[in-house]
């Protein structure tokens, strides 16, 4: 194929804004703010979890301290009631000693429910303190997320408006050189990592950074200027530039 050194050389400058374009994307897959907004968000979410958690559990509790302060009211109920019986003497001494003992009794099982109460009332407490916490961690990190997410888009905006001017200029690049070195250019590129021309420098291709020996290089030195060369080891062109 056959192409003017000046055309051939528009393809270096065609191939840095490829590599630009390359190196846009990678930034934008790669921004350390996303790495942190990631764990941030799911920090958020263990956390937000673990508060709805604590909420439910301290709901179940309620429940058991409406029990309990219903148990606590039947025995106090029932010992006002026997106290009132055993005040008015009403009864038989056989009676009366029952009432006593009963009494006695119920003494015993309201001190142990109100035990059981205020062991309940303490976890309430306890859980209290935990969705308190949780609730901050909580709000903190929707804050951090919501920080981290416009930095992210800031970000990306800067990149795709980068990305934007560089393709502008690759399209009235493109326009400028010949169709079948473009396609050739393109071919390559597709299947070369994104590279399909590199400069031949110091005897050396940069596009696979691999050494060229001196028969070849005498041979390509021989050829025409416009004649296009391929890199014998990856088969990209060749860009002869003095």
């Amino acid at each position: 194929m056959k192409a003017s050194k000046a055309m051939q050389e528009k393809l270096l400058a065609l191939q840095a804004l490829d590599s630009s374009l390359i190196q846009l994307d990678h930034k934008a897959k790669n921004l350390p703010v996303s790495k942190l907004l990631d764990e941030k968000t799911v920090a958020h979410a263990t956390a937000r979890d673990l508060c709805v958690a604590a909420e439910t559990e301290k709901s179940d509790i309620k429940h058991e301290l409406s029990k309990s302060e219903v148990d606590v009211e039947q025995v106090v109920s029932r010992i006002e009631r026997d106290e009132k019986r055993l005040s008015s003497g009403q009864g038989t001494p056989k009676e009366l000693e029952q009432l006593q003992h009963e009494l006695g009794s119920l003494a015993k099982r309201r001190a142990e429910l109100e035990e059981i109460e205020l062991e309940v009332m303490v976890r309430i407490d306890s859980l209290d303190q935990r969705i308190s916490s949780l609730s901050a961690e909580r709000d903190a990190l929707h804050e951090e997320v919501t920080k981290l997410a416009k930095e992210k888009d800031r970000a990306l905006e800067e990149i795709n408006r980068a990305k934007n001017a560089t393709i502008a200029d690759r399209t009235s690049l493109m326009n400028e050189i010949e169709s079948e070195l473009l396609a050739l250019y393109e071919k390559i590129r597709a299947s070369g990592d994104g590279i399909g021309a590199a400069r031949l420098h110091a005897g050396q291709c940069q596009g696979c950074n691999l050494s060229i020996n001196a028969a070849d290089l005498s041979k390509i030195s021989a050829l025409p200027d416009d004649e296009v060369v391929r890199c014998e080891e990856c088969r990209r062109i060749l860009v002869r530039v003095s």
